[in-house]
């Protein structure tokens, strides 16, 4: 077991007497901006940092570049073999397809007046329509927009980027875009899966993007109350690493966590790794402002729970930019745990793991984050192990033969559930010792902290090997799913006979991946998050092959009972099912929700359907 001590600044005293008063009045802590990282660029073409990267050394194994990471600077020589045998295809490190980023960019359409009023307001400065920033700012990182983006381009991309530093700002812009008649997209990391950030081609407005990163501080921290308020644009790792420094975090930690915003989370409706001790960002939020074109959503007080009526800021989780721009949030914010530990059990099978899982939920028992790997997926973290010289070596060896020969698990149908513990150091033991005896209880045996700690962190390096891959002719996607507990392990099973159904229906090259892990948990039911890659060299336009495929997976979960997101959200990708999840009056009162606070269909460009009104629903539509 791995465990790491935190070492908490001390919070300061409530002035103006002793201790007790602190329950009369709290002092609000005002830290600084964070101050610009110039080693933290961010790539403007792939996923992630800018020095880091997958790729073939001079040995002819995969190796990731920087420092960053536990994987940074390591060789991993298992990965091409093991991808090779579960593809069925050899992979020619040399066999490379170039990507072709753009160097030409879609000319900006043209608007005089509203750019010279926009100018005269902001200032120069906070506008620009360099092609490169406006590329970027036109697309999430969908595998369709990544694919597109390595192979020429995207046809429509923002007009401008408006890049604000105060609500005064956005005021300004959004009052100007409902008189110019121009559409605004809210641009928080870029991170989404969704194309949201897509730009119709039908779009004939003149597109905003509004890049949020401007307005990115922590504007204050409640150490009494536990609160603390903060900007839109502020980033998950910035917003860590600021609230640390004063004892305190919000512990909403998405797989995007580096690069995503605040403003993004709420937009999206999104759900953190540590979920199980912290909540979802709904749980975590308080309150909200959102600028609309009807004016300004906000309140008075932040009080725990109210019971008010109807409150039109509950509309903007999971709006996905369609009904204004989040300025700020207050939050809930936690003491840094007294300690951190890291623990790993291997299981038989994915049903042995599923039925350990839903009891840890039953006995009320669940580490801040618990999260079980399929076969494929557990194989797939082998494969990413450095290479073992000298004793480690031999340590590997005698511990696969103590597992395999002695404890008979068979390397094609083992799992691993990955934990992580928060809290005092008595509640960590005490949960430790519980989830030891249930594990034991479901032929689990431990595998260690060590390997716990590094299967967590692979969540963040992995996310770079969808780009490596793309590369080599492998074209690959995540998409998720929330379902009850008893339909879960047949849900997994009918998703990926569904792909190989269609695989094969396609004669496509070799065998697809695809693989899956059970993610967040609740009482009720559990999110499994899937993964599917296929190499596509010598097939015709792959990226709409495999859009085919996951639109296919899709139908097969809904089939299953499974929900059409659990967190990634809608945007346009998804947009088709929402008329086989929702009622035709559901799908009406969002679209005349939208009408009111957005009448002239100002902001989103139709993610969700909702800048455009559903032929369907035309006649029944009143507003």
């Amino acid at each position: 077991m791995i465990i790491e001590k935190f070492l908490k600044p001390k919070t300061p005293k409530a002035s103006g007497g002793p201790q007790g008063r602190r329950l009369q009045h709290s002092d609000r802590i005002i830290p600084l901006p964070p101050p610009p990282q110039a080693a933290d660029t961010e790539s403007q073409h792939v996923w992630g940092f800018e020095d880091t990267r997958f790729e073939i050394n001079a040995r002819g194994a995969v190796e990731m570049t920087g420092t960053r990471y536990s994987l940074s600077g390591q060789e991993l020589p298992s990965l091409l073999p093991w991808m090779e045998g579960v593809i069925g295809l050899t992979i020619d490190p040399a066999d490379i397809r170039t990507p072709k980023f753009p160097t030409k960019y879609p000319k900006p359409r043209p608007h005089a007046a509203f750019l010279r009023a926009l100018k005269k307001k902001l200032g120069a400065e906070k506008i620009s329509q360099d092609g490169a920033l406006r590329l970027r700012h036109g697309h999430g990182h969908t595998q369709a927009e990544m694919y597109a983006l390595k192979n020429g381009g995207l046809n429509r991309i923002p007009d401008a980027v408006v890049k604000p530093r105060s609500e005064e700002d956005l005021l300004a812009l959004v009052s100007l875009a409902k008189k110019h008649n121009v559409c605004v997209v809210p641009f928080g990391g870029g991170t989404n899966v969704t194309e949201a950030l897509k730009c119709p081609t039908s779009e004939a407005r003149f597109i905003v993007s509004v890049d949020m990163k401007g307005m990115n501080k922590i504007l204050w921290i409640d150490p009494v109350n536990h609160l603390a308020c903060i900007e839109a644009g502020a980033v998950g790792r910035n917003i860590m690493a600021q609230l640390a420094e004063h004892g305190f975090t919000m512990g909403h930690e998405p797989d995007s966590v580096e690069f995503s915003t605040l403003g993004g989370w709420v937009a999206t409706h999104a759900s953190g790794m540590k979920k199980n001790k912290y909540g979802n960002i709904e749980d975590i939020l308080v309150d909200v402002t959102v600028l609309t074109t009807e004016g300004k959503l906000e309140r008075q007080g932040t009080n725990p729970r109210e019971s008010v009526g109807l409150d039109p800021r509950k509309f903007i989780l999971g709006s996905e930019g369609a009904l204004g721009i989040i300025t700020q949030a207050v939050v809930k914010i936690f003491p840094l745990p007294e300690v951190q530990a890291y623990d790993s059990i291997l299981f038989h099978n994915f049903q042995a793991g599923v039925d350990f899982m839903y009891d840890m939920t039953r006995q009320g028992v669940v580490p801040a984050s618990a999260r079980l790997v399929d076969n494929l997926q557990f194989q797939f973290s082998q494969a990413l192990k450095p290479a073992k010289e000298g004793l480690q070596k031999i340590k590997g060896v005698l511990e696969k033969g103590f597992v395999t020969k002695v404890k008979k698990y068979d390397p094609q149908e083992m799992v691993a559930c990955t934990l992580v513990f928060e809290g005092s150091i008595e509640e960590v033991a005490y949960q430790q010792a519980h989830i030891d005896r249930l594990a034991k209880a479901h032929g689990g045996m431990k595998a260690g902290g060590e390997n716990g700690q590094k299967g967590y962190e692979l969540t963040f390096s992995i996310a770079y090997i969808r780009d490596f891959v793309m590369n080599h002719y492998i074209i690959a996607e995540s998409f998720e799913t929330s379902m009850p507990w008893s339909k879960a392990v047949a849900l997994q099973d009918r998703v990926k006979a569904r792909v190989y159904a269609e695989y094969a229906k396609r004669g496509l090259p070799g065998k697809p991946f695809v693989s899956c892990r059970l993610t967040q948990v609740y009482e009720t039911g559990c999110c499994i998050y899937f993964y599917l890659a296929f190499y596509y060299k010598g097939v015709d336009n792959p990226s709409e092959v495999f859009a085919e495929i996951e639109h296919a997976a899709r139908e097969e979960i809904l089939k299953c009972g499974g929900s059409l997101s659990h967190h990634h959200g809608v945007g346009k990708l998804r947009a088709s099912f929402l008329k086989e999840i929702m009622s035709k009056e559901s799908m009406r009162f969002n679209q005349e929700a939208k009408a009111v606070m957005d009448p002239h269909h100002v902001f989103g460009v139709n993610n969700q359907g909702l800048s455009v009104m559903n032929e369907n629903l035309q006649n029944d539509v009143h507003v």
